[in-house]
């Protein structure tokens, strides 16, 4: 009860903050459970790529493509997918790929950044208008009474939007930046991952036919899976065949002529 009081004596922006608390919490559970999925898995995933290539990069390419369901395992089987070899497109795959990436770790912020901005400006709002509504009922005859007590306490109300839209902005810019953080430490994993991968490219250059084979492979198996159609359909029926024109079949009296 004591919650919602102060929810009724904030005033009608509360209402506004509300909502704004409702996005943050659901951009915050939603952004701590895609970090906490890739942090625990990550680190094994580059292991695991970089140490199969320095032997056979078919298995290196299959060992990325099965962790597709993560940004790193993407990052690393983009440049094994091209069927070119040359170091350049290479490279570019590795870049593009990682740009992508990183710009899909950042989903959220600009609603976060929103949420900081509006937050403690609707707070404010709120106290402005208790305020108005304060001294709207104070009388010049009444000062110095017992009668103003009301009005220092429709004050101290009004201010409770305030400390609301102040205590929203401050959790949000919290978790913020350590999203931001996270970001950045992903653009430093993802730079070195690329750069050895990208030195033992060099070194030993991959079979492209050989790791093609495989893709083919697993493409193939996984539709052997999938459940066969029947092909009982009638063949498609023969085009008649074009008349013949050859002067053979002509009239005699065309051939008279």
């Amino acid at each position: 009860m004591d919650i919602l009081d102060l929810f009724e004596k904030g005033g009608p922006a509360m209402w506004p903050l509300l909502v704004l608390s409702v996005l943050s919490i659901s951009v915050i559970f939603e952004r701590l459970w895609f970090w906490l999925r890739i942090m625990t898995q990550e680190k094994e995933i580059v292991d695991r790529v970089l140490k199969a290539a320095q032997d056979s990069w078919e298995v290196a390419a299959d060992i990325a493509r099965n962790a597709s369901h993560q940004p790193v395992g993407r990052f690393l089987y983009a440049p094994l997918s091209y069927p070119k070899r040359d170091p350049e497109t290479f490279r570019l795959a590795l870049e593009s790929t990682a740009e992508d990436e990183l710009a899909g770790m950042r989903r959220g912020e600009k609603l976060l950044e929103a949420i900081i901005a509006l937050s403690p400006l609707l707070g404010l709002l709120g106290t402005v208008l208790g305020l108005i509504q304060s001294l709207r009922s104070i009388r010049i005859g009444d000062l110095g009474t017992e009668s103003t007590a009301g009005v220092t306490t429709g004050i101290g109300e009004s201010l409770i939007s305030t400390a609301t839209g102040l205590i929203v902005a401050i959790i949000s810019l919290v978790f913020y930046r350590l999203f931001q953080s996270f970001v950045v430490d992903q653009v430093k994993i993802f730079r070195k991952a690329g750069n050895e991968m990208e030195l033992l490219y060099r070194q030993s250059p991959p079979d492209y036919d050989k790791i093609a084979s495989v893709i083919v492979g697993e493409s193939s198996r996984e539709s052997a899976n999938l459940p066969r159609k029947r092909r009982d359909k009638k063949p498609f029926p023969k085009p008649p065949e074009p008349p013949n024109n050859t002067p053979d079949s002509l009239d005699p009296i065309d051939t008279e002529k």
